[in-house]
Order: C-alpha cells, then structure tokens, then sequence
C-alpha cells in the first residue's frame, strides 16, 4: 500500500502557483475560507505535518498540529511566527529572503523620493484644478542630505546602494557594525537620529525591536526630518509619530507599514506631510510569484527528505549525520 500524502494546512489563501504545484502531491486543507475554521483545525490538526502561513503561528496554534514538522512563511519577515518555540518543539521555520530584496529596495527609494518631494500631493493639487491658480509650493530636496537607515541587511544594503547614485550621504545602525561597507556606522539610533535628515527603517520586527523609533528618535530627527518605514509598523511608536508630525517636529513622513494593517488611524491619514501605501513593497506579479516558488521549493525540499532551503536563524537546520 502506498503511503498517503503529509497532510498540509494553509492559513491564508496562497499564491496560486502554491496552490498548482501541491495539486496531487500533498493532502491541503484550507483554514480561510472555511465555514468553521475552529471545527476545521481540530479535525485535522492532529494529522498536520506542514503550515504555509502568512500571519501568526504561537504556541497556542502549535499545541493543536502536534505532528506539524515545517512552518514554511510567505514572506521575508517572519515575526509573528514564534520561530523560537517552534525550534523547541523540533519544528523548522522558513521565510523567502532575497527573492523580494530589489523590489522592496525600489520602493523605498521612491517613497524617498515622493515624500520627499511631495509628489502625491502635486498629484492631488494638478487634478483638483489648483495649478492654473498658482504654482505648486517649493519642496524639500534630496541635496546636501544625510540617510541613517536602521538595519543594513539585504534590504537595507539594497537601498543604501540605491541611493548612492543620488549623492547622499549614508549612514547607518544595527547590531554591530559591518566590515565589508564605508558607511558610517552608529552604535546608537538616537546618535544616528540626530546626525540624519532621513531615517530609513527597515530592521526586523519583534518584541526586540517594538516602539524602537518612538517621540525621543522623532525630536532627535528634527523640523527637517523625514521618517520612511518599509520595514514593520511595530518599530514605530505610530501615536508618537502622528504627534511629531502634527506639530512639525519632524518636517514627513513615508509609511509602507503601520501598527495595526489594515487599519490606518484616521489622525495619519488625514495628515499632508505623510505619503502613506497599503502594505506593497513586495507587491508585485514578478515578485509575489518567485516568493511563492520559494515557498513551494522549501516545503518539497523538506518532504523529499533534502532539507528546508532557507531556515530562518532561530530553527537552523542540518542534515542527519
């Protein structure tokens, strides 16, 4: 008798080529969509083996797929994946590095480059008319600015690339300082925030790092100041922020991400001297599809016995002896 295919559990609608490339080759049960999702979980979970996920995973959620081998997440960041109790239960977490760098590079730059200018709201002003009235008013410039970013890794590095063509100067706060670059290294954000015009966030989120740009990293920035976050909302004290930027302790700011998405405080949105997106620095065809590849490769590497291809650094991973 041939052995039955592991049994896999979406927690959110996948990518259709995920969707594609598991047709025949593994049993999948889907969680959105379903008419009792609870009902769902607990009929299935004891027989779980992998997640493709999208969203959280805790403890809770683990203690009801006590089989479950494999978290595989469709995207880079992976904090609401609790990847250090899954490395203590024996689970392996992957993300999709890489695979989104360039694009999430791209945008940033030019949310950069758009709030910076203001080109939204001279958008807004030619389409209601204003422009035969008078002129669109003078903006900030690029010219003779500083960029801090905060976490230089394959994003970051990305951006800070990027953004050399431009003649800024660049640079940057981590964990430690990194030996392979010539920008300029700060030991602390609030040193980098004083330093800066621009500050970039793109470092991981996580209880580590939650709040981490609050009202000190904000006044530190100054009048002239812009804050762009490509990273997560939970780095960014978000009532601090819409504090900052009603009374013009800091000049904009550019938000890819927020506190609590989709949900966008009313207060952020009513600002000017915001550029605000939903939450698309990957989002694109090109992109979103190598990332589900990604996923697709690292759960079928896993269950043809070869390993995960990209482990996340808490559940690393090496071949049997």
């Amino acid at each position: 008798m041939s052995e039955a295919p592991p049994e896999i559990l979406f927690l959110k609608t996948m990518h259709p080529l995920v969707e594609a490339a598991f047709e025949g080759r593994f049993t999948v049960h889907r969680l959105a969509g379903a008419a009792d999702p609870k009902a769902l979980l607990a009929e299935v979970g004891p027989r779980i083996r992998g997640l493709c996920v999208g969203g959280q995973v805790d403890a809770a959620l683990m203690d009801k797929v006590p089989k479950l081998e494999l978290i595989a997440n469709f995207g880079v960041g992976y904090d609401a994946v609790d990847a250090v109790e899954a490395h203590r239960r024996g689970i392996v977490v992957t993300n999709t590095p890489d695979v989104l760098t360039d694009e999430v590079a791209d945008l940033a730059v030019g949310l950069v480059l758009a709030t910076v200018r203001r080109l939204p709201q001279a958008d807004r002003y030619l389409r209601e008319g204003h422009w035969p009235k008078a002129p669109f008013p003078l903006t900030a410039s690029l010219r003779g600015r500083r960029v801090g970013i905060l976490g230089l890794g394959r994003i970051g590095r990305a951006i800070a690339h990027r953004l050399e063509s431009f003649g800024v100067a660049i640079d940057y706060h981590g964990r430690s300082r990194k030996a392979d670059v010539s920008y300029t290294y700060y030991d602390s954000l609030l040193g980098m925030a004083r330093a800066v015009h621009i500050l970039i966030v793109v470092a991981p989120g996580g209880d580590d790092t939650r709040g981490l740009v609050d009202a000190s990293i904000l006044e530190a920035l100054g009048p002239e100041g812009i804050l762009i976050n490509v990273a997560r909302g939970s780095l960014v004290d978000e009532a601090a922020l819409i504090a900052a930027l009603q009374a013009g302790t800091i000049l904009g700011a550019g938000l890819d991400v927020f506190e609590n998405e989709p949900h966008v405080p009313a207060e952020l949105a009513a600002l000017d001297n915001t550029v605000l997106l939903p939450h698309v620095g990957s989002a694109s065809e090109h992109t979103r599809t190598a990332m589900a590849q990604l996923v697709v490769d690292n759960v079928l590497s896993w269950f043809e016995g070869r390993g995960p291809l990209t482990p996340v650094s808490e559940t690393p991973w090496s071949p049997p002896a």
